[in-house]
Protein backbone atom coordinates (compact mmCIF):
# COMPACT_ATOMS: atom_id res chain seq x y z
CA UNK A 1 0.00 0.00 0.00
CA UNK A 2 2.59 2.72 0.89
CA UNK A 3 4.08 1.90 -2.47
CA UNK A 4 1.02 2.47 -4.27
CA UNK A 5 0.84 6.32 -2.09
CA UNK A 6 4.49 6.81 -3.50
CA UNK A 7 3.68 6.15 -6.94
CA UNK A 8 0.62 8.37 -7.26
CA UNK A 9 2.30 11.18 -5.38
CA UNK A 10 5.00 10.81 -7.56
CA UNK A 11 3.14 10.78 -10.51
CA UNK A 12 0.90 13.85 -9.09
CA UNK A 13 3.55 15.84 -8.46
CA UNK A 14 5.30 14.70 -11.84
CA UNK A 15 2.64 16.39 -14.09
CA UNK A 16 1.66 19.38 -11.29
CA UNK A 17 5.01 20.14 -10.23
CA UNK A 18 5.49 21.27 -6.38
CA UNK A 19 4.66 24.45 -5.03
CA UNK A 20 8.56 25.39 -4.59
CA UNK A 21 9.31 24.68 -8.16
CA UNK A 22 6.16 27.11 -9.43
CA UNK A 23 7.40 29.84 -6.68
CA UNK A 24 10.98 29.51 -8.21
CA UNK A 25 9.71 29.36 -11.59
CA UNK A 26 8.34 32.83 -10.91
CA UNK A 27 10.51 34.28 -9.34
CA UNK A 28 13.00 33.61 -12.21
CA UNK A 29 10.81 34.88 -14.57
CA UNK A 30 10.30 37.77 -12.58
CA UNK A 31 14.05 38.38 -12.15
CA UNK A 32 14.54 38.11 -16.31
CA UNK A 33 12.10 40.84 -16.60
CA UNK A 34 13.71 42.90 -14.13
CA UNK A 35 10.72 43.58 -11.98
CA UNK A 36 12.01 41.28 -8.43
CA UNK A 37 13.08 43.07 -5.83
CA UNK A 38 14.85 40.65 -2.92
CA UNK A 39 15.37 41.56 0.72
CA UNK A 40 18.93 43.21 -0.72
CA UNK A 41 17.81 45.15 -3.38
CA UNK A 42 16.91 47.98 -1.15
CA UNK A 43 20.39 47.35 0.70
CA UNK A 44 22.26 47.54 -2.47
CA UNK A 45 20.35 50.73 -3.71
CA UNK A 46 21.19 52.38 -0.21
CA UNK A 47 24.82 51.24 -0.44
CA UNK A 48 24.91 53.09 -3.68
CA UNK A 49 22.99 56.54 -2.46
CA UNK A 50 25.80 56.14 0.56
CA UNK A 51 28.55 55.50 -1.79
CA UNK A 52 28.05 58.07 -4.15
CA UNK A 53 26.93 60.79 -1.16
CA UNK A 54 30.44 60.01 0.28
CA UNK A 55 32.12 60.67 -3.06
CA UNK A 56 30.23 63.90 -3.44
CA UNK A 57 31.72 65.20 -0.20
CA UNK A 58 34.94 64.42 -1.03
CA UNK A 59 35.02 65.95 -4.28
CA UNK A 60 35.99 69.18 -3.93
CA UNK A 61 38.95 68.47 -1.69
CA UNK A 62 40.21 65.83 -4.26
CA UNK A 63 40.04 68.45 -7.13
CA UNK A 64 42.57 70.61 -5.17
CA UNK A 65 45.22 68.01 -3.71
CA UNK A 66 44.77 65.71 -7.20
CA UNK A 67 43.77 68.34 -10.15
CA UNK A 68 42.60 67.16 -13.56
CA UNK A 69 45.15 68.20 -15.89
CA UNK A 70 43.09 70.52 -17.60
CA UNK A 71 42.48 72.06 -14.35
CA UNK A 72 46.07 72.32 -13.08
CA UNK A 73 47.23 73.93 -16.55
CA UNK A 74 44.40 76.35 -15.68
CA UNK A 75 45.59 77.06 -12.52
CA UNK A 76 48.27 79.79 -11.23
CA UNK A 77 49.57 77.95 -8.54
CA UNK A 78 49.94 74.20 -9.81
CA UNK A 79 53.19 72.81 -12.43
CA UNK A 80 51.73 73.10 -15.70
CA UNK A 81 53.91 70.20 -16.92
CA UNK A 82 53.68 68.06 -14.45
CA UNK A 83 50.68 65.13 -15.11
CA UNK A 84 48.50 64.70 -12.13
CA UNK A 85 46.51 62.04 -13.80
CA UNK A 86 48.18 59.27 -12.30
CA UNK A 87 48.55 60.03 -8.87
CA UNK A 88 44.73 61.65 -9.00
CA UNK A 89 43.51 58.04 -10.59
CA UNK A 90 45.21 56.01 -7.79
CA UNK A 91 43.88 58.39 -5.11
CA UNK A 92 40.55 57.72 -6.54
CA UNK A 93 40.54 54.28 -6.16
CA UNK A 94 42.26 54.19 -3.05
CA UNK A 95 39.32 56.47 -1.51
CA UNK A 96 36.70 54.18 -3.13
CA UNK A 97 37.70 51.16 -1.86
CA UNK A 98 38.10 52.86 1.68
CA UNK A 99 34.60 54.02 1.10
CA UNK A 100 33.14 50.86 0.10
CA UNK A 101 34.74 49.38 2.92
CA UNK A 102 33.44 51.78 5.45
CA UNK A 103 29.98 51.18 4.00
CA UNK A 104 30.13 47.67 3.95
CA UNK A 105 31.16 47.85 7.71
CA UNK A 106 27.84 49.93 8.61
CA UNK A 107 29.26 53.29 8.97
CA UNK A 108 27.31 56.74 7.87
CA UNK A 109 28.31 58.83 4.73
CA UNK A 110 30.21 61.18 7.22
CA UNK A 111 32.32 58.49 8.33
CA UNK A 112 32.79 56.99 4.89
CA UNK A 113 33.76 60.03 3.93
CA UNK A 114 36.08 60.45 6.71
CA UNK A 115 37.45 56.98 6.05
CA UNK A 116 37.89 57.89 1.95
CA UNK A 117 39.71 60.83 2.65
CA UNK A 118 42.03 59.29 5.11
CA UNK A 119 42.96 56.86 3.29
CA UNK A 120 44.35 59.56 0.77
CA UNK A 121 45.85 62.01 3.35
CA UNK A 122 44.06 64.70 2.51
Amino acid sequence: MPVIRWLISKTIQFFLGSAQERRSDATAKRKEAGTFEGASASKDRNFEENYAAAARLLRTRIDQEFPDAYYARLSSGRNSSCDYGQDRALAIDTMSIAIAMALRNGATVQQAATAGAASIGI
